[in-house]
């Protein structure tokens, strides 16, 4: 089976996508989608988080809130606001956010080169979340949400796109009309013959492709992929289901952001002594302005609406111990955890440990100041970003990244295009 192919997805009807189009699930709670998608009938978020459909406190697992979204779907549909294609295609999908540009490829990626280990993942899945898109899937009847995935530079693919994207887009819009987040989103369809066997030669050409964002999203289509093979005797390998929906951006296009770390409590002890403690792990210092770190093995705390600058041993630099064979080592996220998370405040797993959260990079620093004034959390530590060159060694390496590592930015639309699965 080919790496990636073509396929007849269903998008936004000429003129619509400004109604359609919505940030991915993951990167909004339900208080936040519920008011982005007020006034937005026929936003995606109606089907990402159906859940904002439903009386407050309901359960956003609930039969009740999927059936929420495949009526909704089964709506846009019926209403003609989209369309879908005659014959499979490939669709070039441009991002731009002020000076950052990345062009990549949408297709229908191959779901056997995902188990063997073509496509590479970088994270754990937690089963609570996979079953959850699990179960939006089935619902829709279709991947809405787009996997985020890496290839490595090419010439024969960005030429390809290049020239794709000099013509008229069929789709040029933003997320609530430039509101959420400046984000400009392009869509070509690509139905010529000769630029699809061209960048399908491109992408076999690949070892790997990596996954950046999406994980569950493309844990959830191999569950579904498997399901419905062993349910289907006539099974040849060519069905949707086989696949799944993916956005492949080149390495060398891409922004990564850091995501950085609240904490609940300070594990019983007071402002004062947690200081003390925290200047025995390493170097810390007052700041007077807000801490961005600025290399490897430093990093910023807020606590009590003051910073500091925190400086870690790096296993790259003695005296630290830290062992060279572990590839996850080296990451900054590894060594807060290590040496300050769960020794200092007890928080031994990042993955399930409610007192610990995360702020996506593009909120910076005024996000987490904002959480910890506003009293839910304790205190903020601000990261250095992830290089995007350790999260592709990790994942040949076949290792797992501690969870919430790395922010992509700008962030992939839903609504853009949908595959479906009949």
């Amino acid at each position: 089976m080919p790496l990636i192919a073509p396929f007849a997805g269903l998008r936004p009807a000429p003129g619509r996508a400004a109604e359609l189009l919505a940030p991915p699930y993951d990167v909004l709670d339900t208080d936040e989608a519920r008011a982005l998608a007020a006034g937005r009938p026929w936003s995606f978020l109606h089907l990402s988080r159906p859940e904002i459909d439903l009386p407050p406190g309901v359960d956003p697992q609930a039969p009740a809130s999927y059936a929420q979204a495949a009526a909704r779907f089964a709506r846009m549909r019926g209403a003609g606001l989209l369309v879908r294609d005659q014959q499979p295609c490939y669709y070039c999908y441009r991002l731009s956010y002020g000076a950052q540009v990345q062009t990549g490829l949408v297709v229908a990626a191959s779901l056997a080169a995902y188990r063997a280990g073509r496509i590479r993942r970088h994270e754990v899945t937690l089963a609570d979340k996979e079953d959850d898109r699990v179960r939006q899937i089935a619902a829709l009847g279709a991947q809405a949400g787009p996997a985020y995935l890496i290839h490595r530079p090419s010439p024969a693919i960005d030429d390809t796109l290049a020239e794709i994207a000099r013509t008229a887009p069929a789709l040029d819009g933003s997320i609530a009309d430039g509101t959420w987040d400046g984000v400009r989103h392009q869509l070509w369809v690509v139905s010529d013959q000769g630029a699809i066997e061209r960048l399908t030669a491109g992408f076999e050409a690949q070892r790997r492709l990596y996954i950046a964002d999406g994980h569950h999203r493309t844990a959830a289509a191999a569950r579904i992929g498997a399901a419905r093979q062993a349910a289907n005797p006539g099974h040849t390998g060519s069905e949707a289901y086989n696949r799944f929906l993916a956005v492949s951006f080149p390495a060398d296009q891409l922004r990564v952001l850091a995501v950085n770390r609240l904490a609940r409590d300070l594990q019983g002890r007071d402002a004062a002594t947690f200081l003390r403690q925290l200047g025995e792990c390493g170097a810390l210092v007052p700041s007077a302005a807000p801490v961005m770190p600025g290399r490897r093995g430093e990093f910023g705390l807020y606590l009590d609406r003051a910073w500091y600058r925190l400086t870690l041993d790096h296993p790259d630099h003695p005296p630290s111990a830290a062992p060279r064979q572990d590839p996850a080592a080296r990451l900054d996220v590894r060594l807060l955890q290590d040496q300050v998370l769960a020794p200092l405040l007890g928080i031994a797993d990042p993955r399930q440990d409610p007192r610990i959260g995360f702020v996506g990079g593009i909120r910076g620093l005024p996000g987490l100041m904002q959480q910890v004034d506003g009293g839910a959390w304790r205190l903020g530590f601000s990261l250095f970003p992830t290089a995007l060159a350790d999260l592709l060694a990790l994942a040949e390496a076949g290792a797992v990244m501690p969870p919430k590592c790395t922010w992509f930015e700008p962030k992939l639309a839903d609504g853009v295009v949908s595959l479906v699965l009949d």
